[in-house]
Parts: C-alpha cells; sequence; structure tokens
C-alpha cells in the first residue's frame, strides 16, 4: 500500500491508543471501514466518514488525507509563509503602516479581480506570489484612505482577504484561510455593500464545511440567507446572492448526512435559479441552474447516494456555466460515483476530463482524485490509467 495513502495515515494517527473497533465506536463508523482503509481495500471513503474519524483521531482532515501543502518558491516574498505573514502584520504596533504602498482604486480593482480570476482558473501556484503583496498594497490603501473612498476600499481589501481565504483552503491551510475569511468579514462590515458581506458569510459557511462542522455551516448560511429572502422585485444579483446561500446550506445539511433537508433546500434554490433563468456570476460567485446540479450531485456523493448523484449529473446544462475549477470538481464528483458504481472506464474519462478542463495547477493541489486513482488501479492496470496516476503523483 502506497505510503501516503489514507489508510497508512489512520493507522499512524491511532498508534497504541487505540484499537481499530475503538476507533470505529469513536469515529460512528463500521469497523470494516476502518480494517478496509488499513489494509488497503478502500483507498477513500465519504466525506463524512473521513470527517468522522479525523474528529476522532483529533486531527484535522487535511492531514488524514493529505491535502495540506507547501509550494516552494527561491522568492521570499511568496508561498504559504509570506501569505501568513501578510495576514498576521504588526506595522500598525509599530507605528510602521507603510502608506507609500497604497494604490487607486482602479489599481486596487484590477487586482481584486485579477487574483479572483487566477483562482476560478486553479492558478494556485500563481496566487501565492500576488497574493502577499496585493494585502498590503491594500491595508494600505485603506489607511490612506479618506472620505469617501473609505467603504470602496475596504471592500476591496475584503475580496482580497476572501479570495486568499479560498486560496488557502485548496492548500490544505485550513486555520490561515479562516483567519482570512474573517479578517473579509471585518472589512466588508466597513464597507457599504450588504450583498458583499452576505456572500462573504456564506464563504464562511462553505470554510466551517470544508472544516467538518456542517450544523454551524448550514445555520450561518441559512442566517445569512433569511437576511435577503426575496420580497419583491429584487435585483438578479440579489436573487444570486440568495440563491447561492441557500445552496450552501443545502450542502452542509447533506454532508450532515440530513438527505431530506437537503433535498428541500435545493429544491428551493432550484425555484430561485429557474426565476433568474440562467447562470450568473455575482461577487465572486457563480450560481445558477450549473451550479445547482452540481450540489446535488455533492449531496448525492457525499451521502453514498451513488446512483442518484450520476442521474442527477445528467441534468447539467449543455451550455455549462461553471467556471474551470468548478467544472474540474464536478467532473471529480461523477468520477466517485461511476467508480463506486463499477463503471471504471468512464470514471476514468470523467477525470481525464477534469484534468484537462481544470489544467495542471488545479489538478496538483487536489487530494481527491489521487484516492479515486487508487481505487481504480486495483480494478484496472492499463497503460492509461496508469500513465494518468503517475502524472498526479500516484505510485503504480
Amino acid at each position: 500500500m502506497d505510503d501516503s495513502s489514507i489508510g497508512v495515515r489512520i493507522r499512524l494517527f491511532r498508534g497504541k491508543a487505540l484499537t481499530q473497533r475503538q476507533l470505529a465506536d469513536q469515529a460512528g463508523v463500521s469497523v470494516d471501514l476502518v480494517r478496509k482503509l488499513e489494509q488497503g481495500g478502500r483507498q477513500t471513503a465519504s466525506i463524512a466518514s473521513l470527517q468522522k474519524l479525523a474528529r476522532a483521531l483529533d486531527v484535522d482532515i487535511s492531514d488524514l488525507v493529505g491535502k495540506r501543502h507547501g509550494i516552494p518558491s527561491g522568492n521570499p516574498d511568496a508561498g504559504i509563509v509570506a501569505i501568513r505573514r501578510a495576514l498576521t502584520p504588526v506595522d500598525d504596533l509599530l507605528g510602521e503602516v507603510p502608506e507609500e504602498h497604497a494604490v487607486t482604486h482602479n489599481e486596487g480593482s484590477r487586482a481584486v479581480d485579477y487574483a479572483w480570476g487566477a483562482y476560478w482558473a486553479g492558478r494556485y501556484e500563481l496566487l501565492s506570489s500576488i497574493l502577499p503583496s496585493g494585502l498590503v498594497q491594500l491595508r494600505a490603501t485603506v489607511h490612506a484612505a479618506r472620505n469617501g473612498m473609505v467603504a470602496p476600499a475596504n471592500e476591496l481589501l475584503a475580496r482580497m482577504y476572501w479570495v486568499t481565504g479560498c486560496t488557502l483552503v485548496h492548500l490544505g491551510q485550513t486555520d490561515p484561510a479562516f483567519l482570512a475569511i474573517r479578517q473579509a468579514l471585518v472589512a466588508a462590515e466597513q464597507g457599504n455593500d450588504p450583498l458583499l458581506l452576505a456572500t462573504i458569510r456564506g464563504s464562511v459557511a462553505w470554510q466551517l464545511l470544508v472544516q467538518g462542522r456542517y450544523d454551524e455551516s448550514r445555520r450561518v448560511a441559512l442566517r445569512a440567507a433569511a437576511n435577503l429572502e426575496p420580497e419583491g422585485a429584487e435585483t438578479p444579483a440579489h436573487l444570486s446572492a440568495y440563491g447561492s446561500l441557500v445552496l450552501q446550506g443545502a450542502t452542509a445539511a447533506g454532508r450532515a448526512q440530513s438527505v431530506p433537508e437537503a433535498r428541500t433546500l435545493i429544491e428551493a434554490a432550484g425555484e430561485v435559479a429557474l426565476r433568474i433563468g440562467g447562470d450568473r456570476h455575482d461577487y465572486e460567485t457563480y450560481f445558477g441552474p450549473s451550479q445547482v446540479v452540481m450540489q446535488t450531485v455533492d449531496v448525492n456523493v457525499s451521502s453514498e447516494r451513488y446512483p442518484e448523484a450520476l442521474a442527477a449529473a445528467k441534468d447539467m446544462p449543455a451550455n455549462c456555466g461553471l467556471p474551470q475549477a468548478s467544472r474540474a470538481r464536478h467532473l471529480t464528483d461523477t468520477a466517485v460515483a461511476l467508480t463506486r458504481t463499477g463503471q471504471t472506464e468512464r470514471a476514468l474519462d470523467a477525470l481525464l476530463n477534469a484534468e484537462r478542463v481544470g489544467g495542471a495547477d488545479w489538478i496538483k493541489y487536489q487530494s481527491l482524485p489521487r484516492h479515486i486513482v487508487s481505487e481504480l488501479l486495483d480494478h484496472d492496470r492499463r497503460v492509461p490509467l496508469r500513465a494518468f496516476a503517475r502524472r498526479i503523483g500516484v505510485n503504480t
């Protein structure tokens, strides 16, 4: 068994403190699942089961699935350490806030838009080089802002903190990611855009979901949604923000195995999507029929309802409005369902499409494709699968 597999990590974290049965009992999963993971009979499990195991082992799920990454670089002003430093400044304590780094509103807006474009294209290594300086510049811009420019400057800073938090999640850096999103909230509260503030609260809910805090994730998302509940002739952007928050609540309910509630919330989000009439991109967030289908598949996969996931995937609109990273993730979820229903050739095709859509930078920082490939290798040793496995770092 590959020494980087989930099973090896479970055994290492379990050590001599817990037997397999004790771990299973504490996690609320079957001892058969623990045994198969440790022996290599299974290479992965549902997200809910992995989160339960991580909690019982008192580790972060990123440590369990091997998702925590660094980005080695010869540039001391780039990478994870540089981002963490930018998130924890002390210049205000030293009386040395560098206003000379301030940029104009247009310059700051272009920098933020560029960072979000890189994020949705899955270009995490590029982001690691531009986020540290972007945060420094926009913090200086806020400090230098006067009168009517204070709120717009804070909104730009909020969006930069936000993309920083999202990037760190994909690099497995959950603690600094949460620090970044909370700082995004603080900055957004100094702005003057309620839809921006609500959408960032939705991103807080997403981070809670990643941490396995499903109930809190659901409650945060739905409370933010309640503040935006449509009452009349709302703008499409307002409806998009509201629908996205409802869909986030549905995803959290699905991860908590509250499938009936998740389906009810998905139906409600679907009605909003129909009212909008198509896919939209507002406030760095995508919402519409395509996103509803994607999250429906996610809910079914996380609850191990694989035939239902594949049936839902067929409803993806032909003119899918998802960005690259989301389309690649959807294809990966579909590959999970295909693998678990014995459709190994179609699963590989889905993974190859995910690699093509997401790009080499995206797939390099995704753990799920590696786990599915490891599982496929138990049934298929043909050249195309082995070649793909080597490209994404899976031992063959």
